[in-house]
């Protein structure tokens, strides 16, 4: 069986790059053949800012948003979070999101694909890396990023990658793999 991975939008604002970016990494980890890759766009759950009265370890949630977000979170084994980057940092829809639940993100395997401008959203990710590491989840130390992604988005909305972000995603994938196998065997020795 192949582990899951969910390729998770992380921005919610209107006019985003991040589903063309994340629609060619979708294609990219199809391609790859090791893992059962989904798209899950972060807008699509409508996440107020954090409204449950109990704290996400308890997972006694209330709002429907949150049920909806947290069987999403609990089905994957893996994922790779395609984030802008935000004055330095990550958008606040991702650290929203991150914080709704706990136990479905612990002892999972994640990686990064960022974007931007002259920096490619790495800035952002390593205050993400950060965030993940107390939800118990493995950032990959390798990483995707695109720098003046603009650029690389035609009139149509289609993201274009090149040699060297193809080989970065390559080098996560096969990473985010192992350590998504070894994670997924600790979590059922421990079920």
């Amino acid at each position: 069986m192949s582990l899951r991975l969910h390729i998770v939008i992380c921005s919610t604002r209107p006019g985003r790059v991040g589903p063309a970016v994340a629609r060619w990494f979708h294609d990219y980890a199809m391609r790859h053949g090791r893992f059962d890759a989904r798209l899950v766009d972060v807008a699509d759950f409508a996440l107020p800012v954090y409204d449950e009265p109990l704290h996400p370890r308890l997972q006694r949630y209330e709002h429907e948003h949150t049920k909806a977000w947290s069987a999403s979170v609990a089905a994957a084994d893996a994922y790779v979070f395609v984030t802008p980057e935000y004055n330095y940092g990550p958008p606040p829809s991702f650290v929203n999101a991150l914080n709704y639940v706990y136990n479905e993100w612990n002892y999972k395997a994640c990686g990064f694909v960022s974007y931007g401008g002259v920096s490619g959203g790495m800035r952002a990710v390593q205050l993400e890396k950060q965030l993940v590491t107390t939800l118990k989840m493995m950032p990959m130390v390798e990483g995707v990023a695109v720098p003046m992604v603009a650029k690389s988005i035609d009139a149509a909305g289609t993201f274009t990658s090149n040699e060297l972000i193809d080989a970065s995603a390559q080098a996560m994938l096969d990473e985010l793999h192992r350590w998504a196998a070894g994670l997924k065997a600790m979590r059922d020795a421990n079920a």
